[in-house]
């Protein structure tokens, strides 16, 4: 873990000193935590020149929480480097359970060191700075105390992975439909999965737009092929089903599928029920016309990472002789997609 933030750590910082990051999105972070240390919360400019609230744009008021370190190190690169720190600490719960779940610590570590190899993992921290790469090592501990069956420790993850973008909720959603069925804990994974989903509607359908004028999110226009809402896409789903179906096999849909499974050696389809959690944003990425949003080299993982990662541990469990496939699938992974 020390040798990927430092390594990481570094490398961004050079990136930005490189001046290959930009105005979008690295600046538009920036200036959001520079407002919010200098009295105006989340205040940012838009590249017409206007001046909005930053949850305008997307819910991820977590970046107020860098308001007291902006204050210590005012510079783009602690953005960065917590960034970094705070992806390698994933690895924590990946090692706790996978030491649990195969009853192997030499095991349990390898997977650790899978996760930190995962091509999509590194990305993440080269993709400039975006509060929900955040999600990821967020998500992650959620798992592992929910798995452990602590709601109470867990809560504190699953609140503040919320704050890291606005469909995040509804993994959140999800990971309570896994809480209810796998771990029989039926009134707190409902509470979860009914939360999860009326906070994301709140976010998309009243903070949004509020803070836009009524209009609604800029984004929802990579989406007009398939209904160019939520709404527009489950009328879509019900009245022309076919229309979805092929905006998820496109060519560059199921090669972004294949890149994120191979290094984990697929392990993770033995574990069905968490791939719940990961559907609203695959599906998020599928659907989209931008090419960016099915590529491992952006931040569109971050939401779906904690999933396919801790599903390849329980996928291991359940077939133990194939445990040894995920290190070094996610090593080959890290030379041919890193």
């Amino acid at each position: 873990m020390a040798v990927y933030a430092a390594g990481f750590s570094v490398l961004a910082g050079l990136e930005h000193r490189a001046f290959e990051t930009g105005r979008f999105d690295l600046g538009n972070m920036v200036q959001a935590v520079w407002s919010t240390a200098h009295g105006r919360p989340l205040d940012v400019t838009e590249l017409d020149g206007d001046q909005i609230n930053r949850l305008g744009a997307h819910v991820d008021p977590l970046l107020v929480a860098f308001t007291p370190l902006w204050w210590v190190w005012p510079s783009p690169t602690m953005l960065l480097v917590v960034q970094a720190i705070a992806i390698a600490l994933g690895a924590l719960p990946v090692f706790w359970l996978a030491r649990k779940h195969l009853a192997s610590e030499r095991l349990a570590a390898l997977f650790a060191l899978s996760y930190l190899l995962y091509a999509p993992v590194q990305w993440l921290a080269l993709d400039e700075f975006h509060p929900v790469a955040l999600a990821c090592p967020l998500l992650l501990y959620a798992v592992w105390y929910l798995d452990e069956d602590r709601l109470l420790a867990a809560s504190p993850f699953l609140v503040a992975a919320t704050l890291t973008k606005e469909e995040v909720p509804l993994a959140v959603a999800g990971l309570g439909i896994w809480f209810t069925v796998a771990r029989g804990r039926r009134i707190a994974g409902s509470a979860l999965a009914i939360g999860g989903t009326a906070l994301a509607a709140l976010f998309l359908g009243v903070v949004m737009p509020h803070y836009r004028d009524g209009d609604s999110p800029a984004f929802y226009d990579r989406y007009d092929a398939v209904g160019g809402s939520p709404g527009g896409i489950l009328e879509t789903a019900v009245t022309d089903p076919l229309v979805l179906l092929e905006a998820v096999t496109e060519g560059r849909d199921l090669t972004y599928i294949f890149q994120l499974a191979l290094p984990l050696a697929g392990l993770f389809l033995a574990a069905p029920l968490l791939l719940v959690a990961a559907l609203p944003e695959l599906a998020a990425s599928l659907l989209s016309e931008t090419a960016t949003q099915t590529s491992i080299e952006f931040h569109y993982t971050a939401p779906v990472i904690p999933f396919l990662v801790a599903g390849a541990v329980f996928g291991a469990a359940r077939f133990p002789r194939l445990a040894p496939l995920v290190p070094a699938a996610a090593l080959v992974g890290a030379v041919a997609l890193g």
